[in-house]
């Protein structure tokens, strides 16, 4: 399960505004954020498995960001992550990239797309094949649709609308990324995964030795064309591992 944060448009002084967590098996090898050095504009993490990414920016001011869909998984599909790595790396406008990816999008196990280019910010997601020109606003994203009313999406909503107040601080918004509180009462009854592990999903921050958080990323995009990407890494035991830092 992850989670993605965000306010588009909403803020004075950033017009987007981005805090998520990414939860992953911990033995699936992965490098942190930096620049990729083929890909010199591209700041992102990696999958060392399959190559693409979860998140990522450029220079040039696109940002692209994936959750799966658990309830649509299909046998041997394509990685997901090379989709928001194949954005980043180009320049059409978020719509013009679903319109192209659209047909090939049944393919893959079901996902949920974030797509920006500065001036637009787009959702698209192959479940249903729904797609929106997102209106300013918060949003929470995590594995089903957009602000699907699971708690820890609602309570962290709330939870970023206070954080707001306290920018260019980024310290409320890893503060709420960190909250490991379960909500089982508001997580979908899928009966292939064991009620206790379930119950650890439901949290915002996923804290178990085999699969959990991973990385929290903070990402700011400020007015005057500053961004700042802040990165904490996990280790399986909700320990803090490295920390990342990139302004540009």
């Amino acid at each position: 399960m992850c989670l993605i944060l965000f306010a588009w448009r909403h803020h004075p002084d950033y017009p987007l505004i981005v805090a998520a967590n990414r939860d992953e098996f911990h033995d699936r090898p992965a490098s942190p954020a930096g620049f990729w050095p083929e890909h010199t504009s591209l700041l992102a993490g990696r999958d060392l498995r399959a190559g693409g990414t979860w998140l990522g920016v450029t220079r040039h001011g696109r940002f692209a960001a994936l959750t799966n869909v658990r309830q649509r998984q299909r046998e041997g599909a394509p990685s997901r992550g090379d989709m928001v790595k194949r954005f980043l790396l180009e320049a059409q406008s978020p719509e013009e990239y679903v319109d192209r990816i659209e047909t090939a999008g049944i393919e893959y196990s079901g996902f949920n797309l974030l797509l920006g280019d500065g001036s637009d910010l787009l959702w698209y997601s192959n479940v249903g094949q729904q797609r929106y020109i997102l209106e300013p606003g918060i949003y929470g994203l995590s594995n089903d649709q957009l602000d699907t009313p699971w708690p820890k999406v609602e309570y962290s909503k709330s939870a970023i609308r206070r954080a707001l107040d306290r920018l260019p601080d980024e310290s409320p918004l890893f503060h709420l990324l960190r909250d490991a509180t379960p909500y089982p009462e508001g997580m979908d009854a899928d009966a292939s995964i064991d009620i206790g592990f379930r119950n650890l999903l439901s949290a915002a921050f996923v804290l178990d030795p085999r699969y959990g958080t991973r990385n929290s990323t903070v990402f700011l995009h400020h007015r005057d064309g500053t961004r700042v990407l802040d990165e904490q890494l996990w280790q399986p035991d909700g320990t803090a591992g490295q920390r990342s830092r990139y302004r540009f």
